[in-house]
């Protein structure tokens, strides 16, 4: 039998992936899907890699409905898919990125940041004038390779906080890199594989002293270490497995502990050795990307919404719920999950990417998507245009919405919503079909033995419990199909064309239904979801409320001030034009039992992340805790130590999901008594 390690939160145990938990002869408890086959129809790794749990589908097989479609359709309506209209550095004239030569202006990171969810988001809505001006970026690429197989820019200007020059640079082209392995996925252009080979050639003969200079390559080269697996997975070359090394060897050292405390370097690279443990099989390697991920919360993590205090960097001292995150650091964050998902078959990585994608990302832009921040915390009253530093590490207008600012986050943040779309379902090696992330979909998969399957999904999870899913084989055919259980969910149920299944399922595992499929077979999966109060003891004693994957903050009146920007694409500031500054009032030794859980109707535009459309929210008592106010820069000052002593009088309030509210309070104080 063969183990790999099983990371959870909080510690580190070994599962056999052969054990599992029989329910009847078809329905069984597993840690992670089979992986001693092979996959018959998708790429997935290839020996002598180890192979990962599951396989990323090609891109257009997933159609996402709901809101989540919803998200796409207002990113590609919003600023970031009218962003050659907004920024400079897309602008076609004397663009280096299309340059025979590589010559002219603006060739580092902004072009490829924005393409990755520009040309994904067009994809999946089958967007034409979008492809076309994707692919317009993609023809000049491929086009414009050198004979000796660099591509991409290498004019002698630096690219911002870097002093290398020329092809000294490679960061830029990593994220290019990523960029063409996903126009391959989608349109099959083999030319994709022949620049990707020949440009790792190329590299290979840098000395290592001259390879990975600088500091962000070397930081994110875990990008370059995957796009070498995605290579070789495809073509087999077996020098690439000892490219590979060579890229490993010559990056950040994260497997040794966090070697950058810069809030996006984190969120991108932590899990770097567990993407080389593919190839090392070194479980040291596998264990490393969960402590790097569990020491960053330890120390600036002890907060709602998933991620951490890292406003630029981390500092020591600045811990509380009122430091920020970059919008880059929430959708980096949530891309290193899915790898992990699928490198791992490890359920938590999916529960985290969940936790940044319900509670963080929707709030890092307006309702409408036509503006962003560049810094969203789970406690900020108020969101304007002035400069909160040294109380937040960055100076300048950092919450202002604004979709002309914000110059790496204002290109990056469109691959949040897209990859997360292309997560939702996963091919497995023996020949399966997972659901690991859950939203209103279709999905269309060869299973079995090559039968093609489509199936529906119903759903407005994460705002419901049931998940509906019906099957259209064209023809019946056994498969196995996973069903993920999450870590908050206790007690799921299962029927299967109307009969409940007797299911002993547990948090973190996966229901595995194997079975003769035949069309409009009927599965309702239901997770309930129960109030959970989360004592925040390292932050002064503050609580945050959850229910299931859904954290909530307190609903504060948002009043939208224009301040700059054009006419078609304004900048704002938002102000509290209600009271903020509560403290809850508990139900001792049951807090829980403080909380009502209202459900409202869904709304009928598919947009549940806004205040006024919120499908569920919860009344609570709280008093004002006068003392707690924003300072005179705007910021709000740090939470009082709990509990706290207040004369003011108890009131109804109300809380809804936290990623639906632009301003907020996630991070609450308790009143005493």
């Amino acid at each position: 039998m063969k183990a790999i390690p099983a990371l959870i939160t909080g510690g580190i145990f070994l599962v056999t992936l052969s054990c599992t938990t029989r329910v009847n002869e078809n329905i069984t408890i597993v840690q992670r899907p089979d992986i001693e086959s092979v996959n018959s129809f998708y790429t997935g790794s290839r020996s002598p890699l180890q192979a990962g749990s599951f396989i990323k589908l090609p891109i257009g097989s997933i159609k996402p409905k709901g809101w989540l479609r919803k998200e796409l359709e207002l990113q590609a309506n919003g600023f970031h898919g009218h962003l050659e209209e907004i920024s400079k550095y897309l602008q076609k004239e004397n663009n280096a990125w299309l340059d025979p030569h590589g010559k002219g202006e603006h060739g580092w990171e902004e072009m490829p940041y924005w393409l990755k969810g520009y040309s994904n988001c067009a994809y999946i809505l089958h967007d034409e004038k979008m492809i076309k001006e994707a692919e317009s970026w993609f023809h000049a690429v491929l086009r414009n390779q050198r004979e000796d197989g660099w591509f991409g820019p290498e004019h002698e200007k630096s690219g911002i906080a870097t002093h290398l020059r020329g092809r000294a640079d490679l960061w830029p082209n990593m994220v290019m890199l990523t960029c063409l392995q996903n126009y391959y996925e989608y349109s099959g252009n083999d030319s994709v594989l022949a620049l990707m080979s020949k440009y790792f050639k190329y590299l290979q003969t840098y000395p290592d002293e001259k390879f990975l200079v600088g500091f962000w390559p070397r930081m994110r080269a875990g990008d370059m270490l995957y796009s070498t697996y995605w290579l070789f997975n495809r073509t087999g070359e077996k020098w690439l497995l000892d490219f590979a090394k060579k890229v490993h060897r010559n990056t950040a050292r994260w497997d040794t502990g966090i070697v950058s405390w810069h809030n996006v370097n984190i969120a991108q690279a932590f899990g770097e050795p567990a993407t080389y443990w593919m190839q090392s099989k070194d479980s040291a390697d596998l264990r490393a990307a969960e402590r790097n991920w569990q020491e960053v919360r330890r120390l600036y993590g002890q907060v709602p919404g998933g991620l951490f205090g890292g406003d630029e960097n981390c500092r020591p001292g600045f811990t509380g719920p009122r430091q920020a995150i970059e919008t880059c650091g929430i959708v980096e964050d949530m891309l290193s999950d899915e790898v992990l998902t699928r490198i791992t078959g490890n359920p938590v990585w999916a529960d985290r990417c969940e936790n940044d994608a319900f509670n963080m990302l929707p709030a890092a832009f307006t309702p409408d998507m036509k503006a962003l921040r560049y810094l969203t915390a789970p406690n900020m009253p108020q969101s304007d245009s002035m400069s909160k530093c040294p109380g937040i590490n960055n100076c300048g207008p950092m919450f202002w919405m604004n979709p002309h600012r914000h110059r790496c986050c204002q290109h990056n943040s469109g691959q949040g919503w897209p990859y997360y779309a292309e997560n939702l379902w996963y091919a497995t090696p023996d020949n399966g079909v997972a659901a690991v992330f859950f939203s209103a979909s279709e999905v269309k998969v060869k299973a079995g033995n090559g039968v093609e399957v489509s199936i529906t999904e119903k759903t407005h999870y994460p705002f419901e419990e049931k998940i509906e899913f019906t099957i259209h084989p064209d023809t019946a055919v056994i498969f196995p199909l996973y069903l993920r259980i999450p870590g908050w969910c206790t007690n799921p149920a299962l029927t299967i064309n109307g009969k409940k299944v007797k299911l002993n399922g547990r948090p973190l595992s996966y229901i595995k239904i194997k079975r003769v499929f035949r069309k409009n077979d009927r599965i309702v999966l239901t997770l309930p979801m129960s109030l959970k109060v989360q004592k925040w003891e390292k932050n002064k004693n503050s609580v945050s409320v959850n229910y299931g994957p859904l954290t909530f903050s307190l609903k504060i009146k948002e009043d939208y001030v224009r301040k700059g920007g054009t006419a078609k694409w304004p900048a704002w500031e938002i102000f509290p034009a209600s009271s903020w500054n509560y403290g809850l009032v508990l139900h001792e030794p049951y807090p829980e039992k403080s909380f009502q859980v209202v459900r409202k109707p869904w709304p009928d535009k598919d947009m549940p992340f806004t205040p006024e459309n919120v499908p569920i929210e919860i009344r609570t008592k709280a008093r004002k805790i006068p003392s707690w106010t924003l300072n005179r820069k705007g910021l709000i000052q740090r939470i009082p130590q709990s509990p706290v002593k207040t004369t003011e009088p108890e009131e109804t309030v109300i809380l809804i999901p936290m990623g639906a509210t632009r301003i907020r309070i996630s991070a609450f104080p308790v009143c005493k008594n």
